[in-house]
């Protein structure tokens, strides 16, 4: 399924065209696929990648990359996404890379979230906590302020091969803060606390949703 929304995008690319190139397992397969079409047709692909992980897959594939503080926006953009609804309502962050992820869907004329049909759900939050960006100073006041605003549990996102927490690129922590509501006013809600630097809800920001299934693809 992975591999059909992946030629899709691929097929989308143009030669001249400045992406914005998400992260994860979707999005990788999305580049495989562009990065074929760069070898057999010669085509001058600029992106702006989320995460050095892209940036260094872009680089192997023989796109070229461009420094993520370049001014302008992006012709189009793609990426992932843990959570989605019909409304194209999304949760991202999963990866660590939502404040990169948030930026990039802004900057975007044309922004897509490419999924398969296992992260279509009707109702976000169900099984999926939204993860909030702080600074590390400020977790018990945003800790605080969640639970202010709903949040049922709250889990500081312990750290991978390290003692001690995620540490994001930006150098701030991760709460992944379960609601059993998520409405419209939420997102704004949350990016109000004092110390949070940026949430995992993205309610608005995507233009197009492309879902792989058994049966084919579709578009929201």
């Amino acid at each position: 399924m992975k591999e059909i929304v992946a030629n899709e995008i691929a097929k989308r690319v143009k030669n001249g065209d400045v992406l914005g190139v998400g992260t994860g397992t979707t999005v990788d397969a999305a580049l495989e696929a562009i990065g074929k079409r760069v070898t057999s047709e010669g085509l001058l692909i600029t992106v702006v990648p989320t995460s050095y992980q892209s940036a260094w897959r872009c680089q192997e594939l023989g796109l070229t990359v461009m420094y993520s503080g370049y001014r302008g926006y992006l012709s189009w953009g793609f990426d992932g996404a843990d959570q989605v609804t019909s409304e194209r309502w999304a949760i991202k962050g999963k990866g660590g890379a939502l404040l990169q992820e948030k930026i990039l869907a802004k900057r975007c004329k044309h922004f897509v979230i490419i999924a398969d049909d296992s992260k279509v759900v009707p109702q976000l939050g169900v099984g999926c906590p939204i993860p909030v960006e702080v600074v590390p100073e400020a977790r018990v006041i945003v800790e605080d302020g969640l639970r202010g605003l709903g949040a049922s549990d709250l889990t500081l996102r312990a750290g991978s091969g390290k003692h001690g927490p995620t540490i994001t690129e930006r150098g701030n922590i991760i709460i992944d803060a379960t609601f059993s509501n998520v409405a419209a006013d939420l997102e704004a809600r949350i990016k109000s606390l004092v110390g949070v630097v940026e949430s995992g809800l993205f309610i608005g920001y995507a233009h197009e949703v492309l879902v792989a299934s058994a049966a084919g693809l579709r578009s929201l």
